[in-house]
């Protein structure tokens, strides 16, 4: 496997692999890696679909990007998926994916032709004081010193920030910014994350940082995400015959080691109620997805809270990890992720408006009709006064092929679980749906005399507790996470967002969808280039756009310094002026 940039390689078809008729391939999951590593054994692998089998433990696929209408329960999304022009990997595969709404188009086209004809941005990003605009106006209102930190992080040594969490690397002129107001919300960081998480974000995303404050940056699918991206892939590869495995949980995989050679022996399954063992030999490769962010993850109701149980059973992502992980010490450290659930947990809730009395609120903050089709509120709202920080959004809707007609479906969550409401004075964790909307809509503006009566007769709100939510950022070093493909190994590889793949970040699905492509590229040894990741961190111009954008447009020569060293800034400029080195710099307003 290696990686490509430019035209040539993207438009190009590999020659079918040596042997690929003679091997098969069986899949942990139907994540958005694992269901990406399909799509390249049958489109790039010219593997024949019906040697391709994918287990999941449940009745529905999708993992993590689900969209369900539950009977008796409601709407429910567990999270969302905001998208980047730069996602190499996902442009490649959804062109190749048709439409499973217009004929003759591809998931790409559909969705590029969305986001050009209504594309996202925001007119508000975040409210205090029971809806009212923050007026945070696009300013990231940092300090000197606050850019400065940020600046330094953006060039330390990855094995400098190894178990450091971000309190590590900044103080208090980055956490009272707008600046980490926008990006916790955004990325869902907390205090205690991962400094070196941090500093990939920086470097992957430099090139979209004037976006963040109004959130121009992202696209969005015209549904929720799982019938926007989900659905169509498991028509592709229904349509190759590829076989699917249904409520058929991987409880182990053993291997065999041996000096410089690493090969997966047995599946070990558990499929209704009855144990099963799958015998392998060199020809048949393994995909695993190790680990999971929903994990343990509970759905309440509009009158049940959803329960917070973190324990890991037989069969989950992180069970099967562990037995993976005691087997060699390439298979990564999984304790590292799910020992703390206090510290990756956060709650979401779907909320779904049964009439038009809510309708006004939300309009009156995103500034736009949310029945139009197009963007409703280009992203999250945050409220910065919410106990619970509590963010909201309604994407294009409907949001649902079948939503009935008037109705809304949304999504909010709260980075903090276990703190009590402004208004319910309860930890989100312990409320019920009609709980939440309640704080939700107190922090809408809704006049508190009609709170209630609106939770009640005017929304259906689902609460979903994820207790390993965030848990890839926790602080970690080199090796907690297994490489794509461990070396020596002859016939697995690993997925998702707890495998090891440089300069992409983790929380995106690009990131599962590269460790896909790669497990495939190379277990099949495909002569065609992986799209690397896209190279705007080396790109001198988007650093000095983003250096003036941290400043709020502030050109850098206004930085605060000494006489001695001002005059020295001043000689330095006059030569440049000239040059075209200078002329980039003025381009730029660095100067």
């Amino acid at each position: 496997m290696y990686y490509s940039s430019g035209n040539y390689e993207a438009f190009a078809r590999p020659l079918k692999p040596k042997d690929v008729d003679r091997k098969s391939a069986y899949l942990v999951g139907t994540g958005l890696a694992a269901l990406t590593a399909a799509c390249y054994l049958v489109r790039d692998g010219q593997m024949k679909g019906e040697h391709v089998h994918i287990f999941e433990k449940g009745p529905i696929p999708g993992g993590a990007c689900d969209g369900y209408q539950y009977p008796g329960i409601g709407y429910v999304m567990r999270g969302g998926r905001e998208m980047d022009n730069h996602f190499e990997v996902m442009w490649d595969l959804l062109r190749s994916i048709p439409s499973i709404e217009t004929d003759g188009v591809s998931v790409l086209d559909e969705y590029y032709w969305l986001n050009k004809k209504d594309p996202n941005y925001s007119l508000c990003r975040v409210t205090e004081k029971q809806g009212q605009d923050a007026h945070t106006d696009g300013r990231f209102g940092l300090s000197d010193k606050g850019c400065m930190e940020i600046m330094k992080l953006f060039f330390t040594p990855d094995e400098q920030l190894y178990e450091k969490r971000i309190t590590d690397v900044f103080d208090d002129e980055v956490f009272s910014s707008n600046f980490w107001l926008y990006w916790r919300t955004m990325f869902a960081f907390e205090n205690w994350h991962s400094a070196l998480e941090m500093k990939l974000y920086l470097k992957r995303y430099i090139h979209h940082v004037g976006g963040l404050p109004d959130l121009r940056a992202l696209r969005f699918t015209k549904y929720n995400q799982y019938e926007s991206m989900i659905l169509p892939m498991i028509r592709y590869l229904e349509g190759y015959g590829v076989r699917f495995h249904y409520n058929t949980k991987v409880t182990n995989i053993e291997f065999e080691i041996a000096e410089g050679r690493k090969q997966a022996k047995t599946i070990c399954l558990f499929v209704d109620e009855h144990e099963e063992r799958v015998d392998l030999t060199e020809n048949d490769l393994v995909f695993i997805t190790n680990g999971g962010c929903v994990e343990s993850a509970s759905i309440g109701a509009q009158d049940q809270p959803a329960d917070f149980d973190p324990a890991l059973r037989p069969g989950s992502g992180w069970d099967l990890w562990k037995k993976i992980a005691a087997q060699d010490e390439a298979f990564g450290h999984p304790e590292v992720f799910c020992s703390d659930p206090e510290q990756t947990n956060w709650m979401s809730a779907t909320v779904t408006t049964l009439d038009e009395r809510i309708v006004p609120y939300i309009q009156n903050i995103c500034q736009r009709d949310p029945f139009s089709g197009g963007v409703v509120t280009g992203g999250i709202v945050t409220a910065r006064d919410s106990n619970w920080l509590l963010s909201w959004t309604f994407n294009r809707q409907p949001q649902f092929r079948d939503q009935p007609k008037g109705q809304l479906v949304g999504w909010l969550y709260g980075l903090f679980s276990d703190k009590p409401g402004n208004y319910v004075k309860k930890p989100m964790r312990d409320c019920t749906g009609k709980e939440i909307c309640m704080e939700w809509l107190y922090h809408l503006g809704v006049p508190e005399s009609q709170i209630e009566d609106l939770a009640e007769r005017s929304a259906n709100t689902v609460p979903v507790m994820m207790p390993y939510i965030t848990a890839f950022f926790m602080p970690r070093k080199a090796g907690d996470r297994p490489a794509v493909v461990p070396e020596g190994a002859v016939n697995f590889a690993f997925l998702g967002q707890f495998a090891e793949t440089p300069r992409d970040t983790i929380f995106t699905t690009e990131y599962s969808m590269r460790t896909g492509m790669e497990a495939v590229y190379t277990l099949l040894d495909i002569d065609r280039g992986v799209p690397e990741v896209w190279g705007s961190t080396y790109d001198v111009r988007e650093l000095l756009n983003a250096a003036v954008q941290l400043r709020d447009g502030r050109p850098l020569s206004d930085l605060k310094m000494s006489w001695a060293k001002r005059f020295a800034l001043d000689k330095v400029l006059d030569k440049l002026q000239e040059t075209d080195l200078g002329r980039l710099l003025q381009e730029y307003k660095i100067i």
